[in-house]
């Protein structure tokens, strides 16, 4: 059985074309609402979701997506209730890839073998687990590797050569580049500066680079896209998210931007 991102990129590559990778958090404001913006995302164009988890402490976000976390833990939001909502989403869409993105607290209280149990029976693709270096995550590579459930990293511009490589190294699916020095959302991106870096990056792995935080508009996504295979756009839907109103018509609008241009 072959990877479903993997597979997912061949075909995206195939259409001359770059992957749209959304995000928003699980739970945020509730779970039907949740449901229906992640049908709403792949009917608009979105190739890959990635659900946050929502936690406590969410270190390597923004306001928005904070808040996001804070909306959602009010409402009862947790990793049990997320493979839930992955099971009803998996009832109408087996195909689009999901990826669960968080923090090691969270993924470590089921146990990295208990953890892949519910992954596979609930369709689950890849897993981001933003604290958690390849040191420190022996059980869970060898319960995703086990599982064919691929693990995603970050690599950020501060990320030297030698570093990058080795977390590449112990990386499937895609490599997530971090556009900015900073907490998602953040609004500084330098498009030459990201493009020289994720050159250097195409040296070090064959795998898809997605480049994420400070991607919003049609604007930021052309801006870098020639040098990607994807970009991830997170604060912007999180944002409208918590606007409260028109939400599905609002995210509707956003995916068909971002997924028009990348085409």
């Amino acid at each position: 059985m072959t990877s479903k991102i993997k597979d997912t990129f061949s075909i995206i590559e195939t259409e001359n074309r770059k992957a749209l990778i959304t995000y928003i958090v699980s739970g945020d404001p509730d779970f039907d609402t949740t449901l229906e913006v992640m049908n709403t995302m792949v009917e608009e164009g979105a190739d890959i979701i990635e659900l946050g988890i929502p936690f406590s402490d969410p270190m390597a976000e923004g306001i928005s997506i904070q808040k996001g976390h804070e909306r959602a833990l009010e409402n009862g939001a947790s990793l049990e209730k997320t493979f839930k909502l992955l099971d009803k989403f998996r009832s109408v869409n087996k195909i689009t890839p999901i990826v669960f993105m968080g923090y090691m607290n969270t993924f470590e209280s089921l146990g990295a073998k208990s953890f892949m149990e519910k992954a596979v029976s609930s369709g689950l693709d890849g897993i981001l687990i933003v604290d958690m270096p390849p040191e420190e995550s022996t059980d869970f590579s060898h319960e995703a590797e086990k599982n064919k459930i691929d693990i995603i990293r970050l690599i950020a511009p501060t990320t030297n050569n030698d570093r990058a490589k080795k977390i590449c190294s112990k990386c499937t699916g895609y490599v997530y580049y971090i556009s900015v020095k900073g907490i998602t959302g953040a609004g500084n991106m330098n498009a030459n500066e990201v493009k020289e870096k994720v050159s250097e990056l195409r040296s070090l792995t064959n795998l898809p680079i997605a480049i994420g935080f400070g991607i919003k508009d049609s604007a930021s996504a052309s801006s870098v896209m020639d040098v990607a295979d994807g970009i991830v756009a997170g604060s912007v839907f999180v944002d409208l998210i918590g606007e409260g109103k028109d939400i599905i018509k609002k995210v509707s609008d956003k995916t068909k931007e971002l997924s028009e241009v990348l085409s």
